[in-house]
């Protein structure tokens, strides 16, 4: 990957950590759960962390630089509770929770996609740097995936029976 590539690849994922950001503040403002609300606001600081430190990476990259160690990739909310998202309320009318089951499936899709995005970054990396930058960059979005995953996986089956999609 040339220096030109890099910066494409950087600037494709300030697109990716700005959408995630957005979307992730619009959940929060849109849920009425409160543990969800404070679970996506947490999610959105930390697509917003993300998003400044790839413009720094861009703007070194640009002058010449290679791009900085990340910060670690467990910084954030824990969320490997139980229910990581969502408050026991939710699943007491898991029937009505439309937006929030929806939620967790878009979040879900935006992270799976940014993490082959930086898979794929890493893998045509010529630089040992560059590599392990992307290789990070993967480990940080992959937190945010397994508790969107686990929580999606938590609520599906209840959703589907309270919400008359099952079969049975």
């Amino acid at each position: 990957m040339t220096d030109s590539g890099l910066l494409e690849g950087i600037r494709l994922a300030i697109l990716n950590e700005r959408a995630g950001a957005d979307f992730y503040t619009m959940a929060a403002r849109t849920t009425t759960d409160p543990r969800g609300r404070e679970v996506f606001l947490i999610l959105a600081a930390e697509e917003a962390l993300h998003l400044r430190f790839l413009m720094e990476q861009y703007a070194l990259v640009a002058a010449g630089k290679i791009p900085a160690p990340l910060i670690s990739a467990t910084h954030g909310a824990e969320l490997g509770d139980e229910s990581p998202i969502y408050s026991e309320d939710l699943r007491e009318r898991i029937g009505e929770a439309h937006f929030e089951m929806s939620a967790l499936a878009v979040g879900l899709k935006l992270e799976h996609e940014t993490i082959a995005h930086y898979r794929a970054l890493a893998a045509a990396a010529a630089a040992p740097e560059a590599r392990h930058f992307f290789e990070k960059l993967v480990a940080w979005e992959q937190g945010h995936a397994s508790a969107l995953s686990r929580q999606q996986a938590q609520l599906l089956e209840s959703y589907w029976q309270a919400a008359g999609f099952a079969p049975f």
